[in-house]
């Protein structure tokens, strides 16, 4: 898995370091959205806030992961797909609250729907996020 993370790092024209492939391999164990708490409690004393921002910014930067807003003003970050990359992210996906568990999904499948704008406004960032019950929560 380790030669797997640091190819993925690579064809991102980022460095192969510790922290990076540390972070990395946290998203790629983790089905839901991780906040920057989520990770700094995932990887105890061995990383820094600041070293764990700085890798996020990075990571978001090459295409590596994109952002979620939620209601609270947290932000959470997920994997991107290969259709991202440098400064450009094509997620074009739904994304899931669940209010039991708390946590959020990719839902790569639901597309978002094409929103017509007046001529003279600029889309940056398209958010479709829907709440309900996930699939374990329904389960208990």
């Amino acid at each position: 898995m380790n030669e797997e993370l640091q190819e993925i790092l690579r064809k991102s024209h980022l460095s192969v370091t510790d922290t990076r492939l540390t972070i990395l391999k946290l998203f790629l164990k983790n089905k839901a959205a991780l906040s920057h708490a989520d990770i700094e409690k995932s990887v105890g004393k061995e990383l820094d806030r600041v070293t764990i921002y700085r890798t996020l910014q990075a990571f978001l930067e090459k295409g590596l992961i994109h952002n979620i807003p939620t209601a609270s003003n947290n932000i959470l970050y997920a994997l991107c797909k290969d259709e991202c990359y440098e400064h450009q992210h094509l997620d074009n996906h739904a994304h899931f609250v669940c209010e039991d568990c708390g946590q959020t999904f990719c839902l790569e499948d639901v597309v978002i729907p094409r929103i017509q704008v007046p001529k003279n406004f600029t889309v940056k960032q398209r958010d479709f996020i829907l709440n309900g019950q996930c699939g374990n929560c329904k389960k208990k």
